[in-house]
């Protein structure tokens, strides 16, 4: 695992004012839920759990083709700050690269994610491969 791989961002102006940078656009910024998506879907109240917990190989093998291609993986799971030991162990143990791990996502699904930058979004359903497009209708703010 290479947690300091560098990353490099783009300079962006949008009416003549510096805003936010960005990746190149062959550059993805992959945000990956852990339990029942990586490996057996552990609750909170279960930490015991979180080491013994299963891995789902098509997703590590994407994952880690995805990130020595360049992308960025970053993993951002609803378990708590109390469990990123657990987490780190366990990701380290199965050989998971990644960027960075951000605890304590909002529990109970239905997420709307509202940002300033475009945003793509990938329901897993028990299988991880190379993404394919698809087109679908999508829910956005009125022009």
């Amino acid at each position: 695992m290479n947690k300091n791989s560098e990353i490099h961002l783009k300079e962006i102006i949008e009416n003549g004012k510096k805003v936010s940078p960005g990746l190149p656009e062959d550059v993805k910024n992959y945000l990956i839920d852990i339990d029942g998506t990586i490996c057996d879907d552990i609750p909170n109240e279960e930490p015991e759990r979180m080491l013994t917990a299963k891995v789902y190989p098509d997703a590590l093998r994407t994952l880690n083709k995805w990130y020595d291609e360049g992308h960025i993986i970053c993993f951002f799971t609803s378990r708590t700050e109390e469990h990123r030991n657990y987490t780190e162990t366990w990701l380290e143990k199965h050989g998971f690269k990644y960027h960075s791990l951000l605890m304590g996502k909002p529990r109970g699904g239905n997420y709307h994610w509202i940002d300033n930058h475009l945003v793509k979004a990938t329901r897993y359903k028990g299988k991880f491969t190379d993404l394919v497009d698809k087109d679908v209708t999508i829910q956005v703010f009125k022009d």
